[in-house]
């Protein structure tokens, strides 16, 4: 054992919570960045699903676990015990349907709650179908100057999904527990 030896780094472990309305495409993000795949044929994530990947970010070694949550709706409300010790978390929205856009801003507000400032993406997804959106430029804009970090996304092409992780990864790894590249809440 030289003292001169270099170490390798240790790997870091940073759990990240998938939220959104129900159908959004949380699962299938998750598929898509963990395995590369799609599928066609939707199932209902019944209470949460744990998902692990390892990476690199910025030559620290990463280990992603993704906490693939139950989608929320008028009926099926989000356990905030589900988002203890999180790190960050993507919020997941369809951009074909309006309505995943208010469910998020409760959904974000009760993880700020629950979690503090901690860093976190929107994703609006199934932007291949792109001409079938029910989100507005308008809507993305209000958003955008909530000073919120948002991506496209199709869980379906692959567009956007790497890149949201990856985001996140970083905004997360950053010394302040919030950083322009991530959502954060100040200001509101």
């Amino acid at each position: 054992d030289s003292a001169g030896a270099v170490s390798a780094p240790t790997m870091i472990e940073k759990k990240i919570c998938m939220l959104g309305a129900f159908a959004v495409g949380k699962t299938s993000l998750v598929r898509r960045f963990v395995s590369s795949c799609f599928s066609e044929q939707y199932q209902t994530t019944i209470g949460v699903t744990v998902d692990k990947k390892s990476m690199t970010v910025d030559e620290t070694p990463l280990t992603l676990v993704l906490w693939d949550l139950y989608g929320e709706d008028e009926f099926q409300k989000l356990r905030t015990s589900y988002l203890r010790g999180s790190s960050g978390y993507l919020l997941v929205l369809d951009g074909m349907r309006r309505a995943t856009l208010d469910l998020a801003l409760h959904m974000q507000e009760r993880a700020t709650d629950t979690l503090g400032p901690v860093p976190f993406v929107v994703l609006i997804n199934k932007h291949d179908q792109r001409a079938a959106w029910d989100i507005t430029d308008r809507d993305l804009a209000q958003l955008a100057e909530r000073g919120w970090s948002l991506l496209m996304s199709s869980a379906k092409t692959g567009q956007g999904v790497e890149e949201a992780f990856l985001t996140l990864a970083r905004a997360m790894l950053a010394p302040s527990p919030s950083s322009p590249t991530a959502g954060n809440t100040h200001g509101l």
